[in-house]
């Protein structure tokens, strides 16, 4: 047996599953759990300057690597800053373990009007797989466990455990092996494989399909399935795309690769998926990203084989002609020996014209790139930062409209390089990602491309940057306004209203934190800026001053905000709110 304070036990729970980073701030009721992790080695603790940015950095380990980490709240005030970052965890199914702690139990549960009250457990719930609130340290071993068992099994996401502050500084015995069980004797390991059936059904249809797409999601990446996506890819030598939690299974350099991201990747999706006969979708839940007016992009007429590890996935947001339960590498290696010695056919005219509308479209940004206005079209600087930015280098695409362009024009080579936040949108967590990226991969860098609204969310995170010695690179395009809302304002109403963020020097804001801090106006100004970022050793902002221009992928991105109307759902504004 073993006595320690909960604090310390909970602390040495985190050890067999390697968690690599707590992120939070400094508070009195955490100082005891704070003191424990202080004394790992193993855990490196951030100190971050708002609640929200800790799930937003612990989301980005987990999107670019597979590992949890925790992240931190203060009891009231603390906590409830939690769910500002924690909805893009649960949205985009990202592991994460949330410890936050409370006033000691005689005041609450329910609660007794004590200053920073708060039923944090109620609060986080919805927006985590599992929430409890420990009410005895003994059966910290157990919780623990079940926190880790529930984040990482099936469909993964975050987790929540809500600790009163006696919990951390009482004494407790604990069984030593308790402690240190390792997580093969708690939790499974491996996404369940599929059935053979399902299997040798999927080759047959996939081997006699003359249309057929790929989908790469989410799922391929998380199960490190990557390598298996591109050697089917190269076996049905069909157009293939990936979804935004996808980017970089098709590599933008590929000849099978169409777009990826959903809609916003351009005309060839859309069109591909209107005329394919069959569709393998794996790791993928169909998202509005891959929507239209009339709802999933598959037409009625392709078989919909949809692969993934949340059996509650499939059949939820479009119909499949068969719905496989598996983990994506299980499925892949099963699927790709199914498909050894069938024939298929010729495939090349097929990918040919799907290829053709992808190399059009590309043309329209190249065209768009060529604009030599007074003030810099958005598709100019992206297009530049495109050539700039180092190959192995990993970019976050933060700000809803900006987010488009850097979809399209910034290279993806791999996967867990380029990140978007498509289950929340959640502005802002551009910074906070990069600053984790950096963590995670110091020896590579790392660039936050976003609008300027949204770097104003997380900004105070340069400073965290700073402290750290995490030279991160934010790019800003900066119109000066929220873009996209002031054009839904105009166009539906001819006003503006609240849409104007004018007179911000990003650049003076950088330097205020003892960063560097630049301002770019012309093309020709970019290279030398970023040479010189990347020599300050700093963490850096680059203020690059754009004018607002409509993506060409706009009208797919409004065809799928008006998905309901058909059928009498939503109101008059709806799509203008969603488009937000």
């Amino acid at each position: 047996m073993a006595q320690m304070t909960g604090a310390e036990a909970l602390t040495r729970l985190l050890l067999p599953e390697s968690v690599p980073y707590v992120f939070g701030i400094a508070g009195g009721k955490l100082n005891p759990l704070l003191h424990a992790i202080s004394r790992q080695p193993s855990i490196r603790y951030l100190g971050v300057r708002h609640e929200a940015s800790g799930p937003l950095m612990g989301a980005a380990i987990a999107a670019a690597s597979g590992r949890i980490c925790v992240a931190l709240g203060e009891m009231g005030p603390g906590s409830a800053n939690l769910v500002g970052g924690l909805g893009t965890a649960f949205n985009n199914s990202l592991p994460l373990l949330l410890i936050t702690s409370n006033n000691h139990h005689a005041a609450s549960y329910p609660n007794r009007g004590m200053f920073m009250d708060l039923d944090t457990h109620a609060l986080l719930k919805p927006l985590t797989k599992w929430s409890a609130v420990v009410h005895d340290g003994r059966r910290l071993p157990d919780l623990v466990r079940e926190a880790f068992r529930q984040a990482l099994t099936g469909r993964r996401g975050p987790v929540h455990l809500d600790v009163p502050q006696e919990i951390f500084t009482a004494r407790f015995d604990f069984e030593e092996e308790e402690l240190a069980l390792p997580p093969s004797a708690y939790r499974t390991l491996e996404g369940p494989r599929p059935a053979a059936g399902d299997i040798l059904q999927a080759a047959e249809r996939l081997a006699r399909a003359e249309r057929p797409v790929l989908i790469g999601g989410g799922g391929v990446v998380a199960s490190g399935a990557g390598d298996l996506f591109r050697a089917l890819m190269e076996r049905v030598q069909g157009p293939a795309l990936t979804t935004q939690m996808g980017l970089g299974l098709v590599s933008s350099a590929s000849p099978f690769f169409i777009g990826q991201g959903g809609i916003i990747g351009g005309d060839a999706i859309p069109a591909a998926l209107a005329r394919a006969d069959l569709v393998l979708a794996v790791g993928c839940r169909f998202s509005s990203w891959l929507w239209n007016d009339q709802g999933a992009l598959t037409n009625g007429a392709a078989d919909l084989i949809n692969i993934n590890i949340d059996p509650m996935s499939l059949g939820a947001n479009a119909r499949h002609a068969l719905g496989i339960w598996a983990d994506a590498k299980h499925a892949l290696t099963d699927l790709i020996a199914a498909l050894e010695g069938r024939t298929m056919p010729d495939r090349s005219a097929w990918l040919g014209e799907m290829r053709a509308v992808y190399e059009g479209y590309c043309g329209k940004l190249d065209r768009m790139s060529e604009d030599e206005g007074a003030v810099m079209h958005p598709a100019r600087l992206g297009r530049a930062l495109g050539r700039l930015i180092p190959e192995n280098a990993l970019v976050a695409y933060d700000g809803g409209h900006t987010s488009f362009w850097s979809n399209d024009l910034t290279p993806a080579p791999e996967e867990r390089t380029r990140f978007h936040e498509p289950g929340m949108c959640q502005l802002g967590f551009g910074t906070p990602y990069a600053v984790a990226l950096k963590l995670l991969h110091p020896e590579r860098q790392v660039f936050n491309i976003c609008g300027d609204g949204a770097f104003g969310f997380t900004l105070a995170e340069l400073d965290t940057a700073r402290r750290y010695g995490l030279p991160i690179i934010n790019i800003i395009h900066n119109n000066a306004s929220w873009g996209v809302i002031q054009m839904g304002q105009r166009k539906t109403y001819d006003f503006s209203f609240g849409t104007d963020l004018e007179g911000i020097d990003y650049a003076q804001v950088a330097r205020g934190f003892a960063c560097h801090g630049e301002v770019v106006r012309r093309e020709e100004e970019l290279a030398p800026a970023l040479e010189r970022a990347a020599a300050s050793g700093l963490p850096a902002v680059i203020d690059c001053r754009v004018r607002f221009e409509a993506h060409p992928s706009m009208p797919h991105f409004a065809r799928m905000n008006a998905f309901g109307f058909a059928q009498g759902s939503g109101g008059p504004h709806a799509a203008m709110v969603k488009g937000g």
